[in-house]
Parts: structure tokens; sequence; C-alpha cells
């Protein structure tokens, strides 16, 4: 299998928006830049793999600005991380006003893209350069993302068995419910060349727009307005299609949510022998989010819709359980350092383990550490950034890193050498990367004892250079309420990173963002009253190694 890539997986793209590219309202319609924005990600992708490259997927979309005519795009396209024949390509897309010069984010978005060489042959990328701190970042992130676009499916599934198990609640008594039937809509296109690439493929990007352009269709016929793109859960795309394919393209409204609707966008391919035997090649399927407003610029409000058959029921369904999903995943993307602990729940479970993980991974890679204390075999580091204190503890231990991962993922062993930790037990295996602990502190003099209830994810690295993770965050499960004889408290973003060194040495290092309730050993340790941090440290290289004498 021949090896291809460069550190070139970079591509700047900048237009200006003219009347052509614009909607009605005159701002840039959200076809035209699905389709900049797919082209700026391929070629990015193909100037890493080297050789033609195919849209596979386009992870959900947000829109949150819009750009008018006379105004700037530019679309920043970079592979992330290169698995064997696919990439992740990140997407930034921002608008900037040429007279004042004011530059905002539109969308920020991930694509996967599969490498397409000529002829029989496979090809295996080669791995990205990593040439930044940000670099780096992503290309740990990027494993995460992959588990969520893996996992989604099952997701949707348990979801959609939970609202079966709940019984048919979903009334349509309103006498001005519409039928989603009324909202069907059908095109048809014929890929020509300008539609396609050099080898005949049908443009990802253009498949998108026509698909967004039969949706806004579908979504107009309930609102007396033009509806206004603002998300699409993922573009997948299931199989190609080339020039001379017939495209059939059936939009219908799913459900509508007071100020929102979403539409089922299915994509079907034709040859002309296909054609005439009505053979049906299945291309894509997404589902598109539209709001519309008044000439004020005010929300408008879709009315209720009434699903007729039974495959509109399941649409009528599965609408509420993906934006459910969408829900949880913009809680979890936008999640404040001091804010409480997120409820634990089906729909946000992928999302709250990537939060997880990628918030340990965002804290060890900040810059601006500062060594506070050294001794033979242990190091402590601090870091502030405004009001917020972490702490890093950086211990040198004598086993193997994989066999320190096994013994600090599983929590039920900390009180073994962490002095503070009374009990703990598991409240949930959910698999065999994450489990949820419920954790009680032994009391100080004069306070109420601690608890925690925490979700502890743990990865295995991907390549020897990368890090064995073991990522904590509080959570929040309704069946394990605050209790009268404790204090509830919170782990913001904790965890291991381990490295290894050597077949019999690693370097063990401990995360924490200081909560509120450490924050007194913490600040003992600084002004040198207390040793606590070391001895807990010393502690636990103590048990590593003798455990690992045992293996």
């Amino acid at each position: 299998m021949e090896q291809r890539g460069n550190a070139g997986g970079r591509v700047c793209m900048s237009q200006t928006v003219f009347p052509a590219h614009a909607d009605h309202r005159g701002e840039l319609s959200a076809g035209q830049l699905l389709k900049w924005m797919d082209a700026t990600a391929c070629l990015a992708a193909e100037k890493h793999a080297g050789v033609s490259c195919v849209t596979a997927s386009m992870d959900d979309i947000q829109f949150e600005e819009a750009a008018r005519v006379g105004q700037i795009i530019t679309i920043k396209a970079k592979v992330n991380r290169a698995f064997k024949t696919s990439m992740e390509v990140g997407i930034k897309v921002t608008v900037q006003d040429v007279l004042t010069d004011v530059e905002k984010i539109v969308s920020v978005a991930y694509a996967t893209y599969v490498a397409k060489p000529v002829g029989a042959g496979k090809i295996e990328l080669e791995p990205i350069k990593l040439l930044s701190a940000q670099d780096h970042l992503e290309h740990t992130l990027a494993i995460e993302r992959r588990r969520i676009r893996l996992g989604y499916e099952q997701v949707f599934e348990n979801l959609m068995q939970e609202s079966n198990k709940e019984g048919d609640y979903y009334t349509f008594e309103d006498e001005d419910a519409v039928s989603t039937e009324f909202t069907h809509v059908q095109s048809i296109e014929l890929v020509q060349p300008p539609h396609a690439n050099h080898h005949g493929n049908t443009f990802g990007g253009q498949i998108m727009a026509w698909m967004e352009t039969v949706a806004s269709i579908s979504a107009s016929r309930l609102c007396r307005s033009y509806p206004i793109l603002k998300s699409v859960s993922m573009f997948k795309f299931w199989g190609p299609s080339v020039v001379g394919d017939r495209l059939v393209f059936n939009a219908i409204v799913n459900n509508t949510f007071q100020n929102s609707v979403e539409v089922g966008v299915r994509v079907e391919a034709y040859n002309c022998e296909e054609w005439i035997k009505d053979q049906a090649r299945h291309i894509n399927s997404a589902f598109l989010i539209f709001n519309a407003v008044n000439d004020k610029g005010q929300l408008l409000t879709f009315p209720k819709i009434k699903p007729t058959t039974k495959d509109g029921m399941r649409r009528y369904r599965g609408a509420i359980v993906r934006r459910r999903i969408q829900l949880a995943r913009k809680c979890m993307l936008s999640a404040k350092e001091d804010k409480p602990s997120d409820p634990w729940e089906r729909s946000n479970q992928a999302y709250m383990s990537y939060s997880n993980v990628a918030a340990l991974t965002h804290l060890a890679a900040k810059l601006g550490w500062e060594i506070t204390s050294t001794l033979d075999d242990v190091k402590i580091w601090t870091h502030e950034e405004g009001d917020v204190l972490s702490l890093k503890v950086e211990m040198q231990v004598k086993i193997p890193s994989r066999l320190a991962f096994s013994l600090l993922s599983d929590f039920t062993l900390r009180q073994q050498w962490d002095k503070h930790v009374l009990t703990c037990e598991v409240l949930q295996a959910v698999n065999e990367d994450e489990k949820i602990y419920y954790v009680t502190s032994v009391p100080v003099t004069g306070h109420k004892p601690r608890d925690f209830v925490i979700l502890v994810s743990q990865r295995q690295p991907c390549k020897p250079s990368e890090p064995y993770v073991v990522a904590v965050k509080s959570v929040t499960l309704t069946s394990v309420p605050p209790s009268p004889g404790y204090c509830r408290s919170e782990i913001l973003c904790a965890g291991f990173q381990i490295y290894s060194e050597s077949n019999s040495n690693c370097t063990v290092c401990y995360f924490n963002q200081v909560a509120s309730g450490l924050m007194p050993y913490l600040a003992a340790n600084l002004t040198g009253s207390s040793k606590a941090i070391e001895d807990i440290a010393l502690e636990c290289i103590k048990f590593l190694e003798r455990e690992g004498s045992k293996s």
C-alpha cells in the first residue's frame, strides 16, 4: 500500500459577496457558502493526500452570522488528522466588513474526506506534521470527534427506542395543524461537467447547495416569508454520483419547534438505465433547520404540523430526538468553566465525554505553566488565567505507562494512595471507556464531608508519542441527589496524562482546575505551610510502583 501525504494541508479562500451570490435579502445564500466551504476543505485534503479526495461527511453546521453583498468571506481549511484513507478537515468561516474592518465568525465546521486515487490501487495517508500547539490540540481532539461520528447512529436509535417505550403521547387536535404532505417538494437535477471534478464525480458542495434550495422551498410552505438556514445535522454521503446522473431530491418538513422547522432531504441518483428501471442509488440524507423573520427582523412562529403516515410519525419523533442531541451538543461545546455540572442523559453522553477529554487536553496544552515546587520525583506547576488557578503535578514512576494507566483509571483504587478519599463506588459503567463514580471525602474538622458524582473517561494513545488519558469532571445524576449529610462538590476539570519514557518508566501528570473547595489546600502548599500535595504525589508513586511490581 502506497503512502501519500505532506505537511501542506492548509488552504485559504477569500471571496467578495456579489449580488449573484446573494438571496433576496442581499445576504450570501447558504447554498453558495456550502459550495465554497466544501471546495476549500476538499483542496486542503487533496493538498495533504496528493491525490483526488471526495466528501464523506460534514458535521453539524451552525451559521452564526450572515454575510451581505459587498462584504468579504474568508474560509480557512486545515487537515487536523489523517487516518488510514480518510482525513478530518477543520473549516473556519469569517466575514469582514470592508468599510468598518470588523470581522465576525460565520461558522466553524469539521468535514471528513476520503482519498480516491485513480485506478484500483489503495493508499495509506501519512500523518500530519504538527507545527503549533493548536495543531497538536486539534490533532488530539479529532479522535474524539470521530468517536462521536461513529457512535451517532447508535445514540439516535437508543433515544428513538426510549421514545417508543414512553408510548404515543403525541396528539394532533389543533385545527390549524398543517399536514406534512403539504410541505413535500421534489426536484431533479442533471449532473453536468461544471458540477463535477476532473474525474467526473459530483462536487459534494454542489449536492449540498441543491439540497438547501429544495429544503428551503419545503420550509417556505409553512410561512409567508423566506426561510433562513441556521444549522444542518450532518451531511453524510452514502455513495458517489457522476456526470450524466439524474439526482432526485425529496424534501419534507419533519417537525416544527415554535420559531424553527426541521426539513429532511433525501437524494437519490439514477443513470439512464437505472432511470428506466427505477433503481435508485441513495446518495445523501440530511436534516436542515430553518428560521424565518418578518420585515423587522423578528422571528416568525411556524404552525404546528401533523404527520399522516407511519413514516411521517417516525420522522416527527426523529426530529424531536435530533433536537435533543443538538441542544445537548450546543450546551456541551459552549460550557462555561464556572457553571454547575451538566445532567448525564442519553442525549448528551457522547458530547459530555468529548467535553471531558477536550477540557483536560486544553488545560494540559495551555502556555505559561510556572514551576512552584521540585522534589526528586515530583514537580508542582501552577497556571493562572484571570481568576482561574490550575494545578499540575508531574511524577516520575518506574513502571510501564500502560500499567500506570490501568491503575489510575480505576478510581476505586484511589483511596489506597489519596488520603482525602474515604469511599468510592461505581454508579454506572457506561462502556469500557466511561464510568460514573460516587466519591466521598474524609471530613475536615468543623465541616461536613464532601461528596462528588464524577465521570471518568479513559483513552489509550493511537501512537507511541501520545499520552494515555484519564479525564475527570463532575456530572449530575437524578438518581443521586445531594444528601443533607454531605456538601456536594464540583470537579470542573481534572485528570491524568501518562507518557511512556521507556519500557519500564513513565511520566504521570495530574491536572486540576482548582475549584473553591480545594483552594485552601493549594494555598497552604504554595505558601510553604503544607506539603500535602507532595505527600499525596509520593504516596501515588509508591502505590503505582508497589502494584506494578506485582504484575
